[in-house]
């Protein structure tokens, strides 16, 4: 009664990038395109910003492959 098993408590994560810093290398969208792609002003962007368990991964070895540590990673 009133109790969350884990499943149902569990944090999701929130990609972020930081345009001042991003250079546009595209590491990110070529390990996560699930998450990440290139705009026309040749920045990364996030296009899922509530990635499901199975991208945590990727999205994590995107952000630490980032060659200026543009993407950080929340919890939502």
């Amino acid at each position: 009664m009133g109790v969350q098993s884990c499943s149902t408590r569990r944090n999701r994560m929130r990609p972020e990038i930081d345009h001042d810093v991003c250079i546009g290398d595209g590491i990110c969208v070529d390990i996560c395109p699930e998450v990440f792609e290139m705009h026309d002003d040749n920045l990364a962007y996030v296009t899922n910003a509530n990635p499901g368990s199975e991208l945590t991964d990727r999205v994590q070895e995107a952000a630490d492959a980032c060659p200026t540590s543009a993407i950080s990673i929340h919890e939502s």
